[in-house]
């Protein structure tokens, strides 16, 4: 017989994604006047190839390197598409809410869908902080959630700091893994003897899979919010070549017997993808794309070691899938990069007479990283809070990183 717990998570999820996708299509219907037309030919739209890598790299790419749990495989792909496919919506609805609110009109086509999926990658990277502690209900809210905090987040940079459209987007990768930090720290620990919560070879080889579907599609997505979109192109492959290069060769360095570490390629590999996010327009030279990516990654590997072996048990943070150190600490660099390069550019370009305007400059630039930073933590602290009331049905600690709780498995005869 299913537990209690089983049957009311029954009778809530599906309706809470009935009520959910009928209030999306109803607000989708009305929409907001005079800000978008998704079948206007006269707007300008991203190519289809372009929007399908990003379509890829977010569902199949980040689906796959979740799958790092040797009993969550079925909950951390499905939960991701649920999410995504739900998030998409909510993100669009919002994306036109913000432009409505701005008083301009809105991208049509693929390229306005193309931007709700940036934007819902700051979902999805919150979830592998929570991966395997958070049922379905907790992380439907969790989406809804942090994607309004996350378009207030760009509202209060667009319109009070006055950081371009763009900028403002790439900071996905800051909020997600601050916002997810923040929110795993309120779930209860998992007890000392649990230990669903590690990986296998074969979780581990879908993981890289998912990784290596992240690195090719990269420069796609961190090529649609910036206006030169081949600078763009290249300067995220660079930073993404010399961080894999790096990866291997840092592993090797830092482990006892000089072996190669999967855990940590996977996620060093992504690293210069992610620093490089802020900057893509602002690097004409191959060289700083490429030092970036080779930095992006040091962090991300001493990041993984004295994370988790110093900060995590002092601050007792939760972090399922690394996202710390993986999208966390390289955004923080990306963010330091993006001043510097802006400092730098401006300087070529000003007088003396008006060095004071680099200054202002560098105050919005660092303005915008620390309130992304801010409103991320406060939110996700408030958000971990709201998921643990009971209403919600959070899961046990005795049930946390089990498919079985979720999902019907026919060759089992052992019931849940």
């Amino acid at each position: 017989m299913m537990p209690s717990r089983y049957l009311s998570f029954r009778c809530s999820v599906p309706w809470l994604i009935l009520v959910l996708q009928a209030l999306l299509l109803l607000r989708s219907f009305f929409g907001f006047p005079g800000v978008s037309d998704n079948y206007s030919s006269s707007s300008p739209c991203c190519p289809y190839p372009e929007f399908q890598d990003v379509n890829h790299m977010v569902i199949f790419g980040f689906g796959f390197f979740l799958m790092v749990l040797r009993r969550y495989g079925f909950s951390s792909t499905g939960f991701n598409f649920l999410l995504v496919v739900l998030g998409v919506q909510c993100s669009v609805l919002a994306e036109d809410l913000l432009v409505f609110l701005r008083g301009g009109r809105n991208v049509a086509g693929l390229e306005r869908l193309a931007k709700a999926f940036v934007s819902v990658t700051a979902v999805v990277i919150s979830t592998g902080a929570v991966l395997g502690r958070a049922n379905p209900v907790q992380l439907i809210v969790m989406t809804l959630v942090e994607l309004i905090f996350f378009y207030v987040s760009r509202y209060i940079n667009e319109t009070f700091l006055e950081v371009p459209e763009h900028l403002t987007g790439t900071h996905v990768f800051l909020f997600g893994a601050y916002f997810g930090l923040a929110l795993a720290s309120r779930f209860p620990e998992a007890p000392p003897g649990l230990d669903k919560d590690r990986s296998t070879p074969k979780s581990e080889l879908f993981s890289v899979l998912g990784t290596v579907f992240v690195w090719v599609f990269w420069p796609s997505f961190n090529s649609i919010l910036p206006l030169s979109k081949m600078q763009a192109v290249l300067n995220t492959y660079l930073a993404l070549a010399v961080s894999a290069v790096a990866a291997f060769m840092l592993s090797a360095l830092t482990s006892k017997d000089g072996k190669f570490r999967m855990a940590q390629i996977r996620s060093a590999v992504l690293a210069g993808g992610v620093a490089i996010s802020c900057t893509t327009e602002r690097i004409h030279q191959p060289w700083i794309a490429m030092l970036l990516g080779l930095l992006a990654t040091g962090i991300t590997i001493l990041g993984s070691h004295c994370v988790q072996r110093c900060f995590n048990p002092a601050l007792k943070l939760q972090d399922t899938s690394g996202v710390h150190f993986t999208f966390g600490l390289p955004a923080v660099l990306g963010a330091v990069a993006a001043v510097v390069l802006a400092l730098v550019e401006d300087r070529i370009d000003t007088r003396r007479n008006e060095l004071s305007r680099l200054g202002y400059d560098a105050f919005v630039y660092i303005g915008a990283f620390c309130q992304t930073i801010s409103t991320a933590l406060v939110t996700g602290l408030i958000t971990g809070l709201i998921l643990n009331i009971k209403l919600l049905k959070a899961v046990h600690v005795s049930k946390y990183f089990d498919d079985q709780f979720y999902w019907e498995f026919p060759h089992l005869s052992v019931g849940f």
